[in-house]
């Protein structure tokens, strides 16, 4: 069965986080790379816009996570305390946080992408042209790179999709190069 076929049976078909039953996708949680249900959620048209940033956030929407946080996945618990972490700022998401609980590893997956943190505080990762990356980019390689602890060479003008960011190192991202998981580092890449 399909990682898409299981996320729409476990939730009954419809977004884990916030119920609705139209326009479903399957979200792989950064940094993740591998697509797998302990990795996977799925949700609707309206909240992964919002969790990838390409709509204004509707803090009201997100309401909901007062009841998906409690969820027996750890995906779902995951993306729900990475949004309420979002909104802290508003108030009754910071009630909602003192609330939850994740057990330590469920903890430093969430805290992965460093939404727990301030702007300040935030690192930052920019391509060779100074152009700011995130995650689910794509990049183009500008010089042929040796991949450590292999015989293969990353060949120049090579595209890499749905990169992930280092939120250890500003310098570093994380993408699939023919089929194989490696880490590049930004001075090499260009965003597409």
């Amino acid at each position: 069965m399909s990682v898409l076929q299981t996320l729409k049976e476990r939730s009954g078909e419809s977004c884990e986080l916030c119920k609705s039953t139209q326009d479903l996708s399957q979200y792989t949680i950064p940094p993740s790379l591998n697509e797998n249900v302990d990795n996977d959620v799925l949700v609707c048209k309206v909240c992964l816009d919002q969790i990838e940033g390409n709509t204004e956030m509707d803090v009201n929407h997100w309401r909901c996570l007062n009841d998906s946080m409690w969820s027996e996945f750890v995906a779902v618990q995951i993306m729900s305390w990475r949004m309420l972490q979002r909104l802290r700022n508003e108030g009754w998401p910071k009630d909602l946080l003192d609330m939850m609980y994740l057990d330590d590893e469920a903890l430093a997956l969430a805290r992965a992408t460093g939404e727990d943190k301030d702007e300040s505080e935030k690192i930052i990762h920019r391509d060779s042209n100074g152009v700011i990356l995130a995650n689910g980019d794509s990049v183009v390689l500008i010089k042929d790179l040796k991949v450590k602890g292999s015989s293969m060479v990353a060949k120049q003008g090579t595209a890499v999709r749905n990169i992930r960011l280092d939120h250890e190192n500003a310098k570093y991202i994380e993408g699939k190069v023919d089929g194989q998981h490696i880490v590049i580092i930004t001075d090499y890449v260009k965003k597409t």
